[in-house]
């Protein structure tokens, strides 16, 4: 790996390229992060070879997705939050508010993530998902952030983050039943 930061694009362009697509879902975002990530590691002369280059320019590349997602949380109106697919969610439950049949049973999710078919359906009911449901999906379930470390990142309250959350999840399920 180099540590001359002119090699960093041709060495990890397409990696850091990847990882924010996967999180934006939009490849023109994409590109704009990833240059203002390749731009902010230049200008910072802090890099000191404690971790990888990549490691450190994935480091940065994560706050500007971020800064990237707070802006489109603050741009998107809030009545396209909810999608025709959310006000079908009744079907799921009775009148109880119990599970009116139970969420399907997966056989391992670590080996069902790793086969590629699963994979490209789940991306494909990923970006029929609203930016901001896919956006908080991505950072609490495929990043593991925290509540509270997303709320701050996304500037909602945390009952707003619990709402959305599961308005993601359920919109995923029932796009992965039908579709897998």
């Amino acid at each position: 790996m180099a540590t001359n930061p002119h090699d960093w694009l041709n060495e990890h362009g397409d990696y850091l390229y990847r990882f924010a697509l996967a999180r934006l879902r939009n490849p023109h975002q994409a590109e704009d992060v990833v240059q203002e990530t390749l731009l902010a590691a230049i200008k910072n002369p802090n890099y000191a070879a404690q971790s990888s280059p990549r490691t450190w320019l994935t480091g940065i590349l994560k706050h500007k997705i971020i800064d990237c997602m707070r802006k489109q949380v603050r741009e998107i109106p809030a009545s396209e939050l909810l999608t025709e697919e959310d006000a079908n969610m009744d079907e799921f439950f009775d009148n109880t508010g119990h599970w009116a049949e139970k969420p399907v049973a997966w056989d391992i999710p670590q080996d069902a993530l790793q086969q590629k078919q699963f994979l490209q359906i789940l991306q494909q009911c990923m970006t029929r998902l609203p930016q901001k449901l896919a956006a908080i999906f991505t950072m609490r379930d495929v990043d593991e952030m925290e509540n509270e470390e997303i709320c701050k990142a996304l500037n909602i309250t945390a009952t707003n983050a619990w709402v959305m959350l599961y308005r993601a999840r359920m919109g995923l399920r029932k796009c992965l039943e039908m579709h897998w």
